[in-house]
């Protein structure tokens, strides 16, 4: 199914200059050293396999012995904004090693490992192409998930920091199995929470490999938490299943899990849950979000069809006739999280009247 709801390839936005000033005002946008395409200079590679000898679609670069150093303190400059304060005193305590560059979807990022000498501790950052639409989703990300997340855009270049967690078709795979009724039925609410919020937000192509299973010890048991990892599909495609990670195949084995283990009542309260916590990250977002949907209702970050296809999928599915006079993937965006914001605040004047 997968392949059948994804375009074969999405096209690379460049940031405009409204959201290039929305960068600046809220710290997103600093002067690196070092640029994405100074990283494709690399003189050769090998393949990256896995412990167990697989190809991970990774290749590990290397380069020329005058261009190395250059890179390497540029990188250690980049993780210090990243990471720290920008201080250069700590460079003789970091080391990169290694910088890997992955040929497999549509950002071809690399990956840059940074470990700290003193104690062998180590932390990876992405370099990316800057891309309208992925800059959106890491921003909705911030502010109205659980979440937060750190990058730093300059010019054509973006920088993200690595999140952590078991990537979700390994944990499916290798973990799940184990897992007691418990956590099985934990799980279970989590995958149901996690698809409500992709929904609302139109984040698409949730599938397992795009996002992480973060295990958290309470009291005497250990919960899970799923947290995107890639924000490459924010409110492009114009099929609203994209946005819906239960119809990716990568995820039947939970989504089955969900329909053996959840009643339909249950199913109901969690996503209720789920879209009065959006509805107040809304509210208390502030200038902020209001800002950055004024960015991206102007801007264009899908096509027109996408963007015809998606708005008369979602009126169909809400009945809301502002969907209908959308022009761009902003707009839709917007008048999703008022349709959310709205029932909530009808919800609630209910209550109060009573």
């Amino acid at each position: 199914m997968s392949d059948k709801l994804m375009s074969k390839k999405k096209p690379s936005y460049p940031i405009t200059e409204a959201l290039g000033e929305y960068l600046e005002r809220y710290k997103r946008a600093t002067k690196i050293p070092i640029f994405y395409d100074d990283l494709l200079r690399f003189s050769g590679s090998v393949v990256v396999y896995d412990e167990n000898d697989e190809d991970t679609l990774w290749i590990r670069v290397y380069y020329s012995d005058f261009e190395r150093e250059d890179i390497d303190n540029s990188l250690k400059k980049v993780y210090t904004l990243i990471y720290s304060d920008g201080n250069e005193d700590i460079f003789q305590y970091l080391n990169i090693d290694a910088i890997d560059y992955c040929t497999f979807g549509n950002s071809k990022p690399f990956r840059v490992k940074v470990r700290n000498i003193l104690n062998d501790n180590y932390t990876y950052m992405y370099v990316k192409k800057a891309d309208a639409s992925r800059v959106y989703g890491l921003e909705l990300e911030h502010i109205l998930s659980p979440n937060r997340i750190s990058f730093v855009v300059y010019k054509d270049t973006l920088i993200e920091e690595h999140i952590s967690g078991i990537p979700g078709d390994v944990f499916i795979k290798e973990m799940l199995p184990n897992c007691t009724d418990i956590q099985k039925n934990q799980i279970c609410k989590e995958f149901v929470k996690f698809n409500e919020r992709c929904t609302i937000r139109l984040l698409g192509d949730m599938r397992s490999y795009n996002y992480v299973v973060l295990p958290m010890h309470d009291f005497d048991n250990v919960i899970f938490k799923i947290r995107a990892i890639d924000f490459d599909q924010q409110s492009y495609e114009g099929k609203f299943k994209v946005y819906k990670p239960q119809f990716f195949k990568e995820n039947y084995t939970i989504v089955k899990m969900v329909q053996d283990r959840l009643k339909p009542a249950s199913i109901e309260q969690y996503k209720k849950e789920e879209r009065s916590l959006l509805a107040r990250r809304i509210l208390s977002s502030g200038k902020r979000l209001k800002m950055l949907l004024r960015c991206m209702n102007k801007d264009s970050v899908s096509s027109k069809a996408n963007v015809r296809q998606l708005r008369e999928e979602l009126y169909e599915y809400t009945m809301d006739m502002k969907f209908k006079r959308c022009r761009t993937m902003g707009q839709v965006v917007r008048v999703a999280l008022e349709f959310v914001k709205r029932n909530y605040e009808d919800v609630n004047m209910k209550q109060l009247i009573k």
